[in-house]
C-alpha cells in the first residue's frame, strides 16, 4: 500500500518474497498495469498506481491489477483519471463497507467506473502535458528529501555529535496550567506529530472538542504543548499560528521559564533531532501505558551550549527549515496547478491544440 504514491507506484524500498515460477508469471507487472487498491479504509479504497517502467516486481493481493487495451485507450490517460475527484467518487460508490474497511469489487468497478472517450492521439497529449507536472513535482520533492537530510544531519552534528556535556530541561522549562474557567476562549486546538498546532475539526473533519471548555488548557504563543500518550511519536509543538488556543485537560503546556539561557528556536530544532526522539523514547519505555509525564521530559538532558552559539545554531537550522518550507509551498502549488488542469482536461472542458494533437497522429 505505502508503494502507491500519488497515482503512481514507488518501487523504492519494495519487500521480497518467494514465489514460484508459474505465481510470478501470473503476478508479475508490466509497464503500463495498473494497480487499483481494492481492500484499505473506506478513506483510502480505490487508491491508485500507475507501472511507469518495466521492473521485476508483484503485486499484493489485496491490490487488483488493471490492463488497459491500449487499441482504445492510452493507459497513462486512464490512470491520470482515476487519480481524479470524479472517479474516486465513482470508486467510492461502489466500495461496500465493512466495520473498519471497505472493498471495491473489481467486476462493479468496470462496471460502473467509467472513462471519458477522448481520441487516443489526444489522450497521450492530455498525459504528456500532465507529467510535464509530474516531473517538476518529483524535482520539488527530490530537493525537499536532499534538504530534509542535509537539516537532520546537521542537527545530528551539532547537536550531538558535538557536545559532551548536557543539562536537564528541567532547569530552563516551568509548566503552565491555566484554565479556561471564564470560557472567554473558544478557539480549540490539539498537536500532531506532523503539523503541530491544528484545529481539530481540520484534522478530524468534525468537531471533536467538548461542550464545556471550562477544564482545558489555555496555551498562549510562544508556549509549548505536547500529549503525553503521543510524544513518544512526536506530537509536541510550539504555538506560532495563533495567539492563544485551549487544548484538552490531558495536553501538557509549559514555557521556557529562562529565554536568556535556552533559545526557543534553538529548542525547537532540538525536538526534531533524531536524539530528542530517541531520548523521549526512552523516557516512554518506563511507563506502563508508555506516557511521558512533565517530570520524566524534564528529566532529559539538553546540549550545554553557550547562549550566543545557541542564537548562531538556531539561525541557522531556521534558514535551512525556511528553505524546506519554501521548497514544499512550490510542490503544493505545482499539485494545486496539476489538479486544476486535470479538471479542465480530463472532462474535456479545454481541448489541446490541433497542432499538438497532430503530433500524437500515427503516420
Amino acid at each position: 500500500m505505502k508503494n502507491l504514491q500519488d497515482g503512481k507506484v514507488d518501487f523504492n524500498d519494495l519487500p521480497f518474497v518467494s514465489v514460484s515460477n508459474e505465481e510470478k508469471e501470473s503476478l508479475l507487472l508490466h509497464d503500463g498495469d495498473i494497480l487499483l487498491n481494492r481492500t484499505n479504509s473506506y478513506d483510502l479504497v480505490g487508491k491508485i498506481g500507475f507501472v511507469d517502467k518495466a521492473v521485476e516486481a508483484v503485486f499484493a493481493s489485496y491490490l487488483v491489477r488493471l490492463q488497459v487495451d491500449r487499441a482504445k485507450s492510452d493507459p497513462k490517460f486512464v490512470a491520470l483519471w482515476l487519480t481524479s475527484f470524479w472517479a474516486d467518487q465513482m470508486i467510492k460508490k461502489i466500495a461496500t463497507r465493512a466495520v473498519s474497511q471497505a472493498n471495491v469489487n473489481p467486476t462493479e468497478f468496470k462496471k460502473f467506473c467509467l472513462v471519458p472517450v477522448l481520441p487516443q492521439p489526444e489522450q497521450k497529449a492530455i498525459a504528456d502535458l500532465l507529467s510535464t507536472w509530474d516531473e517538476a513535482i518529483d524535482k520539488t520533492e527530490q530537493l525537499i528529501m536532499k534538504k530534509q537530510k542535509f537539516y537532520e544531519a546537521q542537527l545530528s552534528k551539532r547537536l550531538s555529535s558535538d557536545v559532551s556535556e548536557r543539562i536537564k530541561l528541567k532547569k530552563f522549562l516551568k509548566e503552565v496550567s491555566k484554565r479556561n474557567r471564564d470560557l472567554s476562549i473558544t478557539q480549540v486546538l490539539s498537536v500532531t506529530n506532523s503539523k503541530g498546532f491544528v484545529r481539530p475539526e481540520d484534522q478530524f473533519d468534525r468537531q471533536v472538542a467538548s461542550d464545556n471548555l471550562s477544564n482545558y488548557k489555555i496555551v498562549s504563543k510562544g508556549e509549548y504543548a505536547y500529549n503525553p500518550s503521543r510524544i513518544n511519536v512526536g506530537s509536541i509543538a510550539r504555538l506560532d499560528g495563533w495567539d492563544v488556543g485551549v487544548l484538552s485537560p490531558m495536553y501538557t503546556v509549559f514555557e521556557i521559564k529562562k529565554p536568556s539561557e535556552l533559545h526557543t528556536d534553538l529548542f525547537l530544532h532540538w525536538l526534531n533531532s533524531h536524539e530528542a526522539k530517541q531520548r523521549i523514547k526512552l523516557s516512554a519505555q518506563g511507563s506502563v501505558r508508555e506516557t511521558v509525564s512533565f517530570d520524566d521530559f524534564c528529566a532529559i538532558g539538553f546540549p550545554k551550549i553557550d547562549f550566543n552559539e545557541q542564537k548562531s545554531l538556531a539561525e541557522f537550522f531556521s534558514l535551512i527549515s525556511a528553505e524546506i518550507d519554501t521548497l514544499k509551498a512550490l510542490s503544493d502549488k505545482y499539485n494545486t496547478q496539476k489538479r486544476g488542469l486535470m479538471q479542465k482536461m480530463l472532462t474535456g472542458e479545454w481541448r489541446v491544440k490541433p497542432e499538438i494533437v497532430n503530433q500524437y497522429m500515427e503516420a
